[in-house]
């Protein structure tokens, strides 16, 4: 994680982007007829040769259902797959892959840990969330709120973007239950100083649990160095295939939750009279799973483990910086979200124009931008706009691209001018 104002000029110039570029066919896509600026990289990733050959490769020499096949391609199959689920853990270092689960995404995830600690609430409970937070992170808390009689309370962020410690520090209490928050905004590109507030958590015995979505893209977590109890991320956010996600956790209270579904794979036995549930982590995956898709994210991490960390986020850090410099060349062009700490995220409006529009424009000039609320409906209110445009940049990203869309801004401004 780099400060905006930090660039590492020898990693930076370490870092070769044109060669990683090759390794992602769809960069060198056209669209309507220009050439594709990619820079909706906070929806999804594109996905690096590795990541289709390594699926590819799976379904052409291993596919089988996985752990109960008594033959030579199940085996396989289950190696791989387990072998992604080392991978996982590897990558966030996790004490055991019985603490590795398996799911849809992110926001499968959380509701796997929402509805295992219902059962820990009581009328009158509190769950903090942030003012910041992805819908993934509040509706699933809200519906638990619910059943149990629990309230969310949100924690109010800063004008320029940041947590607002002052608020967080006057909610934490002796009713709080669940911190629930995003180390990553996905709007503001805020770093949420996730650690401290871990500690000043469990020092009260509140569970914590952090949406990864937007941080794993631009570096590697250390769930162990956090103290967190639950971490959740999409693979097709890590530059993996979509339909898969991971959620940690802690293996105690992953003992003491109850599953999520039930079917086939998460049991033990079954019989009319009772059933009992398998083990860590199959407790929490029941049916087939997404194998071949777990095979990718494998392929996805060991791809990023090859490249020089360091050098790739001074990278993303230097695309930032230019976008920053470049807010001045477009009149009435503001940005929401200015934090000291965050990542190559830029959400920004320009004045006499709908977000949609900005959009559509940009797209007719073959750059690729999200507008609308980004699942963010609450931090749009705190902000009073309807929505935003959004530019997020992955390490695949040039500067020529950020130079791009400014040029292609301006000239949207001087239409509508």
């Amino acid at each position: 994680m780099t400060d905006l104002s930090v660039a590492n000029s020898a990693s930076k110039a370490s870092f070769d982007v044109e060669a990683v570029r090759r390794d992602f066919p769809i960069l060198s896509e056209q669209v309507n007829g220009k050439p594709l600026v990619y820079l909706d990289n906070g929806a999804s990733t594109h996905k690096p040769l590795a990541v289709m050959e390594a699926m590819d490769g799976y379904y052409r020499h291993m596919h089988s259902n996985v752990h109960r096949g008594s033959h030579t391609l199940g085996d396989r199959a289950t190696m791989a797959f387990e072998g992604a689920r080392e991978t996982v853990r590897r990558f966030l270092n996790a004490g055991s892959t019985r603490e590795i689960i398996w799911t849809r995404g992110t926001t499968e995830a959380i509701n796997v840990v929402a509805n295992g600690l219902a059962p820990r609430l009581r009328p009158g409970d509190e769950i903090l969330v942030s003012h910041m937070e992805h819908h993934s992170n509040i509706v699933p808390w809200q519906m638990v709120a619910e059943r149990t009689g629990a309230k969310v309370v949100p924690v109010q962020v800063t004008p320029e973007g940041e947590l607002d410690l002052d608020s967080f520090n006057s909610l934490l209490g002796e009713r709080t239950r669940i911190l629930a928050i995003t180390h990553v905004s996905n709007v503001l590109g805020t770093v949420n100083p996730v650690a401290a507030l871990i500690e000043q958590a469990r020092a009260r015995g509140v569970i914590t649990v952090l949406d990864g979505a937007q941080a794993v893209p631009h570096f590697k977590p250390d769930v162990q160095a956090l103290g967190c109890d639950f971490y959740a991320f999409s693979s097709h956010k890590l530059f993996g295939p979509t339909g898969i996600g991971v959620l940690y956790g802690r293996e105690q209270l992953l003992e003491e939750m109850p599953p999520f579904q039930g079917g086939g794979e998460m049991i033990e036995r079954v019989s009319f009279e009772r059933t009992t549930w398998s083990t860590l982590p199959y407790k929490f995956e029941a049916g087939t799973p997404a194998i071949a898709e777990a095979v990718g994210l494998a392929a996805a991490i060991d791809y990023l483990d090859r490249l020089d960390r360091r050098a790739m986020e001074a990278a993303e850090n230097a695309l930032l910086v230019r976008a920053n410099e470049l807010v001045a060349t477009v009149p009435g062009m503001s940005v929401i979200g200015t934090a000291v700490r965050k990542m190559p995220v830029m959400s920004f409006k320009i004045e006499g124009l709908h977000p949609s529009d900005i959009g559509t424009l940009l797209d007719q000039q073959g750059i690729a931008v999200r507008t609308g609320h980004h699942c963010a409906m609450p931090l749009m209110d705190f902000y009073g706009v309807p929505g935003t445009a959004r530019a997020s940049f992955a390490f695949y990203n040039t500067l020529e691209e950020v130079d791009t869309l400014f040029a292609a801004l301006q000239k949207i401004q001087r239409l509508f001018a």
